[in-house]
C-alpha cells in the first residue's frame, strides 16, 4: 500500500506540474521606435502580437511601447534586447553601422524591388549568412523596406541636383551611396527626420513612402523623386528579435508559437505592410498637390552607372574581411529576383 500511495502521489504532482506549466502565462515588452500609428507598428507588430496571444490561447500577453517609451534612443535597441532589458524589439539594423556587415548587401544602390519580394529574399539569405553576427539574440524576421525615394525642399531632376544636398541616411552603405551620388549625407535615424527638417539641419531625406505620413513629411517638403524601372535606388534593413533567455523561459507549446510565427513568414508579412504603407504615403503626397518625380530610364542609368563603383568597393571590402563580396552581392540579387518572380 506505501508504494502504491507513492506511485499514486507521485503521479499526482506531476499531473499538477503539467497543468500548471499549461497554464503558464508570459507577458512580452516590445519596444521600437515609431509611433504606434506608423506603418510596422500598426500593420505588422499590432497584428503579430495578436496572433502570438491568439494561438497561446491568451497565454502569452504583447504589450507594445511605441515610440522609444521605455527609455532610451533607436541606436540602443538592439543591445536592449540582447540584454534582456526588454522581451522583444523591432529596429533599423544600419543604426550601429559596421556591427552586421554581411547584411549591407541590400542597401546597397538599385538592389530593392517590393518590400515584400525583398523582405523574403533578405530573411532567406540572412538564414544562412548572418546567423553568426545576430548571435545572442532569437531572430524573429529579418526584412526589409519597399524602394527608398528622396524626398526634399528643392526639386531632384537630375544627379546634378543632388550636389552638396544635405541628405538623411539611414546607414553607413547609404550615406556612403548619397555621397558617391554627390549629395552631403547625414546620418539620423527616422525619428529625427521631421525636426531636422524643420529646422533646416537638412535639405531632404531617404526615406520609403511609407513612413512619411507619420512623419507628415509630406506637409515638409514638396518633392518627392523616384525611379525608373523594377529597381529602388536603395532599401534599409530591419530585424525583429527577441531576448534569447526570455524565449527559453517559455513552455515548449509556447516556445512553438513563437517558432510559428517567426521566419520567412513573419518578414513576407512586414515586406507586405511596407509595400501598403508605401500606397497610402504616395496618396497623401499627391493630394497635397506636391511634386511626384520619377526619372526616366536614361536618367536613371546615369545614377545606376555612378553608384556602381560603390557596389565594387563594398565586394572588396567584405572580401578583405574573410568573405567573398562578389558572392553575397550575386547570392543577394539571385534570391530578390527569385522572390520578385514569386519562384
Amino acid at each position: 500500500m506505501n508504494r502504491l500511495a507513492f506511485i499514486i502521489s507521485a503521479m499526482l504532482a506531476f499531473a499538477a506540474m503539467t497543468v500548471a506549466t499549461l497554464a503558464q502565462e508570459v507577458t512580452l515588452r516590445l519596444h521600437q521606435m515609431l509611433p504606434a500609428q506608423a506603418t510596422i507598428p500598426a500593420k505588422a507588430l499590432t497584428p503579430w502580437a495578436e496572433k502570438v496571444m491568439a494561438d497561446s490561447g491568451g497565454r502569452i500577453k504583447v504589450e507594445l511601447y511605441p515610440a522609444m517609451q521605455l527609455g532610451g534612443k533607436p541606436p540602443e535597441l538592439y543591445d536592449q534586447v540582447k540584454d534582456g532589458v526588454v522581451d522583444l524589439t523591432w529596429t533599423v539594423i544600419g543604426y550601429t553601422p559596421g556591427r552586421f556587415p554581411t547584411t549591407e548587401a541590400f542597401e546597397l544602390p538599385f538592389m530593392v524591388t517590393t518590400g515584400e519580394a525583398t523582405s523574403k529574399a533578405f530573411h532567406e539569405y540572412c538564414e544562412k549568412h548572418c546567423a553568426k553576427e545576430f548571435e545572442g539574440v532569437k531572430v524573429i524576421a529579418w526584412h526589409t523596406h519597399g524602394p527608398g525615394l528622396i524626398h526634399s525642399r528643392n526639386a531632384v531632376n537630375k544627379l546634378e541636383d543632388l550636389n552638396g544636398m544635405k541628405l538623411r541616411g539611414a546607414s553607413r552603405v547609404i550615406n556612403q551611396m548619397l555621397e558617391k551620388l554627390g549629395a552631403a549625407p547625414i546620418g539620423m535615424p527616422v525619428p529625427a527626420v521631421p525636426e531636422s527638417l524643420s529646422k533646416g539641419v537638412i535639405d531632404g531625406a531617404t526615406i520609403p513612402w511609407e513612413v512619411t505620413p507619420s512623419l507628415k513629411v509630406a506637409e515638409l517638403v514638396t518633392n518627392h523623386t523616384g525611379f525608373s524601372g523594377e529597381h529602388g535606388l536603395y532599401t534599409a534593413t530591419f530585424v525583429f528579435a527577441m531576448n534569447p533567455g526570455s524565449y527559453e523561459k517559455l513552455p515548449d507549446d509556447l516556445k512553438k508559437v513563437i517558432d510559428a510565427n517567426s521566419g520567412v513568414a513573419a518578414a513576407a508579412m512586414m515586406g507586405r505592410a511596407m509595400d501598403e504603407g508605401d500606397k497610402v504615403g504616395l496618396e497623401i503626397a499627391q493630394k497635397a498637390g506636391n511634386n511626384i518625380i520619377v526619372l526616366d530610364d536614361a536618367e536613371t542609368k546615369r545614377w545606376q552607372d555612378t553608384a556602381t563603383p560603390l557596389i565594387e568597393a563594398w565586394e572588396a571590402e567584405m572580401t578583405a574581411k574573410g568573405m567573398d563580396g562578389k558572392a553575397l552581392v550575386e547570392e543577394a540579387r539571385l534570391l530578390i529576383e527569385k522572390h520578385a518572380n514569386g519562384m
